[in-house]
């Protein structure tokens, strides 16, 4: 198993910016009564724990596979709500066993979408609902830059061939997909959030606590400092130097209903 190099406080200081896409999300379920709710991908568990209360559910189940951000989410636990560890890739649960499956922000760490729709979509009831929100922010200088370095020496040896894809559909596949799935409602959208920042430093802090941890796992330490510095360096040149910076970071939501 990699090392958990997710830190919750480093997640969390863009805690604001990151719980209204979720918010965005959850108003497009439809609140049904006890309903039995999964969330793929709970983090610390404060969001879990607002779905859980609002959608009155009978029960909700978090599941992660960050040891340190479930350690922060225990505090959430209630009678119905729970945490697990558990790795998403390998996500499994009876059939019909779930009346909606959630998930913010986690699947853009998946491949193979279809597949992984597909598999999910075998837990969800009847009458069940998939809400899901996967950043899409893939074409922004702070993505194109870490992945570009990722290629460079001395770090493209230290991989060893890995190279990070673009897990994420374009919308109208999802809808797409969605249908095909036999979802016979549904939901889809991109939505661009423009998140106001101190400075374009700001922009580096907010990758290190997501997307660069991809790399964090896979570089030996001295190597993975020298890449996070130069990083830091090279996206600073490359953003405007406006106060405050605006973020432009597109997300797609998709819901849909059996």
């Amino acid at each position: 198993m990699s090392a958990d190099v997710w830190n919750p406080d480093r997640y969390g200081r863009f805690r604001a910016e990151r719980a209204q896409p979720f918010r965005d999300l959850l108003s497009l379920v439809r609140t049904q009564e006890r309903m039995r709710v999964c969330d793929l991908g709970c983090g610390s568990g404060e969001l879990t724990a607002e779905a859980h209360s609002r959608l009155e559910a009978l029960s909700t189940v978090g599941i992660d596979s960050s040891s340190s951000m479930l350690e922060k989410a225990k505090r959430f636990a209630a009678l119905g709500l729970s945490f697990v560890l558990g790795d998403i890739a390998e996500f499994e649960a009876p059939t019909g066993g779930y009346d909606l499956v959630l998930s913010n922000a986690a699947l853009q760490w998946l491949p193979d979408h279809p597949a992984l729709l597909s598999r999910i979509t075998a837990a969800v009831a009847p009458g069940g609902q998939l809400a899901v929100q996967v950043p899409a922010a893939h074409g922004h200088p702070s993505h194109l830059l870490a992945h570009a370095m990722a290629a460079e020496e001395p770090y493209a040896s230290a991989f060893g061939g890995y190279v990070r894809g673009k897990p994420v559909l374009d919308p109208p596949e999802y809808a797409l997909l969605l249908r095909r799935l036999g979802y016979r409602e549904q939901h889809v959208r991109l939505q661009v959030y423009v998140h106001e920042l101190d400075g374009p430093e700001d922009v580096a802090d907010w990758v290190r606590g997501t997307l660069l941890t991809d790399y964090e796992r896979r570089l030996p330490g001295k190597l993975w400092d020298g890449y996070l510095a130069a990083y830091r360096e090279r996206l600073a040149a490359a953003l405007p130097k406006e106060r405050p910076y605006l973020y432009a970071y597109p997300r797609i939501l998709l819901w849909g209903m059996r």
